[in-house]
Parts: structure tokens; C-alpha cells; sequence
């Protein structure tokens, strides 16, 4: 029986994206937070890894936030010759 209740504030933008993608995966919204809290509940922690940034990472993030040591490419194949690939 289901008799606990649920609530939190979020971004009103991002309930909206995610609603459309429960819709298209067949679930509701409270459908799918329960889908996440039965697989937290079973892998006694969160359902997917969760890492905190490293210097290098948070040094990126705030270069790419600055506008610094981008590499800009006109399309894919420009990009993937950039890259080497």
C-alpha cells in the first residue's frame, strides 16, 4: 500500500523535459521516482556513479565557462580532422 508522500521543489523546466521522456518510456512521473528510489533502495546507494571533479576537470569547466582554450569546429568532419580521427 502506498502511503508515503513525496515532495520537492524542482526546476520547472527540467519536470517538464523529464515528463515528456516518462511519457515516451510509458511512465509517470511518480512512476519513475519510484522506479529510482526501488533501485537505490537496492543497490544501497545511487543507481549510477557519482563523482566529485578534479582539479583538472573544475579548471576546464571554468576555462570553457571563460570562453578560454576552445577549439571551435565549423561542423563533425572539421572536429574529427582536429581530432585526429
Amino acid at each position: 500500500m502506498k502511503s508515503g508522500i513525496v515532495r520537492a521543489m524542482v526546476d520547472e523546466h527540467l519536470k517538464e523535459d523529464t515528463e515528456v521522456i516518462f511519457h515516451n518510456l510509458g511512465l509517470s512521473t511518480p512512476e519513475a521516482i519510484n522506479l529510482f528510489l526501488t533501485q537505490v533502495k537496492l543497490k544501497r546507494g545511487m543507481p549510477f556513479p557519482l563523482r566529485v571533479p578534479n582539479n583538472v576537470t573544475l579548471k576546464t569547466f571554468a576555462d570553457t565557462d571563460a570562453g578560454k582554450n576552445l577549439v571551435r569546429s565549423k561542423d563533425a568532419k572539421d572536429m574529427f580532422k582536429k581530432l585526429g580521427i
